[in-house]
C-alpha cells in the first residue's frame, strides 16, 4: 500500500509539471486544479512540495508558478546524454567553419522543437532570439520544425497540428493551415526545408532531416542566416548540398544506410 501512495505522488507531481506548456508558462494552483483534476487544496500540497524541491518557481507579481531550475537542470541532463548529440557534434562544427554561418540541430516536442545543438559563427550575432541547447520555438514556423513535422506519419502530424493556432511570428509566416500542409508535402519531395522570414524579419534559413535505422527521421539540422548575407539562391544552390550531406554524415553515424540528397 505504501508503495502504490508512493507511486500515486510520483504521477501526480508528474502531471503537474507535465501541466506547463510554451503556450502557458505561467499557470496558477487553480488552472493546475483542473488540468490534473485534483482538489485545490490537494493540488497546493503537491505544488508546495514542488516548489519547495525547486522544480515550480512562484512569480512573485501573478502569484502563479513556472518551471523551476530543477525542471531545466533535468532536461539538460537529458539532453546532454543523448548520444545523438555527441556523434553530431564535430560534424555540425565542422559545417559552421566550412560555411561561416550558425548551424543547428533539433528535434520535435510536441508542436515545438527543441535545441539540442548549436555552432554559432563567430562575431556578433546576426540576429538575436536568445537561442542556447534546450530553447524551444514553434515547429510551423522554423525550417527545422517543418522538416520534423513534414516526416511524421500523417495521423501524428494531424494529430500535432490539430487545434494549433498559427501565429504570426515573421512577415511571411504561413499562417493557414492547408497552406503549411502544401508547404510540408514539398518538404518530403525536396527532402529539406526553407524558412524564409517566417519567424522573424531577417533571418532565413535551410534544414534537412537526419534520418534513423528504420528511415524515421529522428532530428533535424540547419544552416541559419540573415537576409542581408545571403540571398535565397545562394541559400538553395550553395549551402543546402552541404547541409544535406552532414544531414547525411550524422545518420551514417547512428546506422543509417540510405543516400541522402537535394530534390531539385
Amino acid at each position: 500500500m505504501a508503495d502504490q501512495a508512493g507511486s500515486q505522488s510520483l504521477v501526480r507531481g508528474l502531471a503537474i509539471l507535465s501541466s506547463f506548456q510554451s503556450a502557458q508558462p505561467l499557470l496558477g494552483v487553480s488552472d493546475l486544479s483542473r488540468a490534473v483534476g485534483l482538489s485545490r487544496s490537494t493540488t497546493h500540497r503537491y505544488v508546495a512540495t514542488l516548489a519547495g524541491l525547486g522544480y515550480l518557481q512562484q512569480d512573485a507579481e501573478t502569484r502563479k508558478y513556472r518551471l523551476g531550475p530543477r525542471v531545466l537542470d533535468l532536461g539538460f541532463s537529458a539532453i546532454n546524454s543523448m548520444e545523438l548529440r555527441h556523434i553530431s557534434a564535430p560534424h555540425l562544427k565542422a559545417l559552421s567553419d566550412s560555411t561561416g554561418h550558425t548551424v543547428n540541430m533539433a528535434v520535435l516536442d510536441g508542436a515545438d522543437i527543441v535545441y539540442m545543438e548549436r555552432c554559432r559563427a563567430p562575431g556578433p550575432p546576426q540576429i538575436d532570439l536568445n537561442l542556447h541547447i534546450g530553447a524551444r520555438l514553434p515547429a510551423y514556423c522554423t525550417s527545422m520544425g517543418k522538416v520534423l513535422l513534414a516526416f511524421l506519419p500523417p495521423a501524428e502530424r494531424d494529430g500535432v497540428l490539430d487545434g494549433l493556432q498559427l501565429t504570426r511570428r515573421g512577415p511571411n509566416t504561413i499562417t493557414a493551415k492547408r497552406e503549411l500542409l502544401v508547404e510540408l508535402e514539398g518538404v518530403r519531395e525536396r527532402g529539406f526545408a526553407v524558412n524564409n522570414e517566417e519567424l522573424a524579419y531577417g533571418l532565413r534559413s535551410i534544414a534537412a532531416p537526419v534520418r534513423s535505422q528504420t528511415d524515421g527521421v529522428v532530428a533535424a539540422v540547419n544552416i541559419a542566416v540573415h537576409r542581408s548575407l545571403v540571398s535565397m539562391d545562394e541559400l538553395l544552390e550553395d549551402l543546402a548540398p552541404a547541409l544535406v550531406a552532414t544531414a547525411g554524415e550524422i545518420a551514417a553515424r547512428i546506422g543509417f544506410n540510405g543516400v541522402a540528397h537535394v530534390v531539385r
